[in-house]
């Protein structure tokens, strides 16, 4: 066997012993901790091998339990031409107050004039419609001075370690609670007009305008003059979004923001800055809870259908196509592996819908080995006979005419020695695979597209299912263009070609 075919093999089998690991790390931690625990006696010496880290599946709402919410914007004070701008504001503050409640990647879409958010494992709900209803709240701070600073620095030091209690007896306890950096100021959202996305003039670099109404504009020059080469920070919700440095007095209400932006991040901060200034106000109209047991429940139904499924595919496998089935179903094992690795690494967010696409894409990766290896039995079943190379034919004989005689009929080569019909395995191996690979293809990218329509079109749950599907997709190509070609390649020139039952 040549030796690149056994450095592939092995490659393949430490990846998929790592991704295992990283999958399910359980049982490689406790052999881990068992070496780690034992102390060499001779050499007075303790390994400190590193663990796998146990990185948690991310589930969604549905298995891990939350609350679905949906609001409804009023954007009767808003400008048709504004609408979505304010929308697209209001979701990127409603993310960002979410993830105060410790939640991971909330999901909040916009759908016209409503709004969709899906807490998983959200731990008080009550807590979070109460914060999520508020209108944002944009205010403009200016930078204190460095007495001020220290003065409460030294006051959050002072109280370190002392209970509620405790603190209440120390003088000013109350600053040890304030922004030591910067300190209000009486300009907020309610004086700002718009902020719109605009490019300098001679550098061509992308910035944000800022127009202040007429009281605005007046509080915001005399903050402005106090303020000249010092910083005066943006916050929405108590969140810092921006801290530009003055660097004249502005009059006249019109400002603009300028840095290192891209395009992007300057439509963000002036979305950001539109959803504190324009009075865009939620009501929740539906709530809809999960608890985690139903999560629980369905989490472990969908396991079971998936074992069930993987099993019953490999038995077909192994009875249709005998030993090609045995290494697929091996290469299939591989695949699911490698798959869950990366919905861990990325990481996806695993609903109901997004286990249905994963076990579905297990479906699509054996679909590809049932083409190959139909390609592959057609080839063997043609041609030559593929136990047989050409040293096994007698070379080629001249035949002289022999007119007093009748002429016969005689064969040029040697009969074939018993074996199976068809090609050397090799060329069966490589003809299967160029023949299967166009229907391969274009399936799996015809499939991709429907998933890609499905993302960008469908709610939360279809997502999952869309990401899920498209993810096993890709990597089941890897699998049958890789992994069983490779098993496959293991066999050629070895006594397992000559058998008749492995193959066809």
């Amino acid at each position: 066997m040549p030796k690149k075919k056994v450095y592939i093999i092995i490659v393949i089998f430490l990846v998929a012993f790592l991704a295992a690991n990283l999958s399910y790390p359980k049982y490689l931690n406790q052999g881990i901790n068992y070496i780690n625990n034992f102390q060499f006696s001779i050499f007075n010496y303790q390994l400190k091998l590193p663990q796998i880290p146990d990185i948690p599946f991310k589930l969604g709402l549905d298995l891990q339990g939350g609350i679905h919410l949906l609001y409804e914007a009023d954007l009767s004070q808003i400008e048709e031409r504004e609408k979505s701008d304010a929308m697209a504001g209001l979701r990127d503050v409603i993310e960002r107050r979410v993830n105060l409640f410790g939640v991971k990647e909330p999901l909040v879409q916009v759908q016209g004039e409503r709004l969709i958010v899906e807490l998983a494992g959200i731990i008080d709900p009550a807590e979070a419609i109460r914060q999520i209803g508020q209108t944002p709240f944009l205010e403009f701070k200016e930078q204190r001075e460095a007495e001020e600073t220290q003065k409460i620095l030294d006051k959050q030091k002072e109280i370190e370690g002392k209970s509620f209690e405790e603190i209440q007896l120390i003088e000013n306890w109350y600053l040890a609670f304030e922004d030591p950096y910067f300190k209000a100021t009486l300009l907020t959202g309610r004086y700002l007009k718009k902020a719109e996305l605009g490019f300098d003039q001679t550098t061509y670099q992308p910035l944000v305008l800022l127009e202040f109404n007429d009281e605005g504009a007046k509080i915001f020059e005399d903050l402005t003059s106090k303020n000249v080469g010092k910083q005066l920070a943006i916050y929405i919700d108590q969140i810092p979004i921006s801290a530009p440095v003055v660097q004249e007095v502005i009059s006249g209400g019109r400002a603009q923001i300028s840095g290192k932006f891209t395009i992007e991040e300057a439509k963000e901060l002036a979305r950001n800055l539109n959803a504190g200034a324009l009075p865009v106000p939620i009501k929740l109209i539906s709530q809809q809870s999960v608890e985690p047991t139903l999560g629980k429940i369905s989490l472990e139904k969908s396991l079971k259908a998936g074992i069930f499924g993987f099993l019953a595919i490999i038995i077909f496998m192994i009875l249709f196509y005998r030993l090609p089935g045995i290494l697929a179903g091996l290469a299939l094992t591989i695949y699911i592996v490698l798959v869950l690795t990366f919905f861990k690494l990325i990481p996806v967010t695993l609903t109901l819908a997004g286990i249905g696409g994963f076990i579905l894409s297990i479906g699509m990766a054996i679909d590809a080995n049932i083409l190959i290896f139909s390609r592959m039995r057609e080839e063997l079943r043609s041609g030559k006979n593929f136990s047989q190379s050409l040293e096994d034919y007698n070379p080629p004989t001249t035949l002289h005419s022999q007119p007093t005689h009748p002429k016969k009929e005689i064969s040029t080569t040697r009969p074939p020695k018993s074996g199976v019909p068809g090609k050397s395995l090799d060329r069966a191996i490589e003809e299967g695979f160029r023949r299967a690979w166009p229907a391969i293809r274009d399936g799996n990218l015809t499939t991709l597209i429907v998933a890609a329509i499905l993302f960008g079109f469908g709610t939360s749950f279809i997502k999952g299912f869309a990401t899920t599907l498209s993810l096993g997709i890709l990597i089941s190509m890897f699998s049958a263009i890789i992994i069983t070609k490779n098993f496959l390649k293991l066999f050629i020139n070895t006594k397992f070609e000559k058998i008749k039952l492995l193959w066809l």
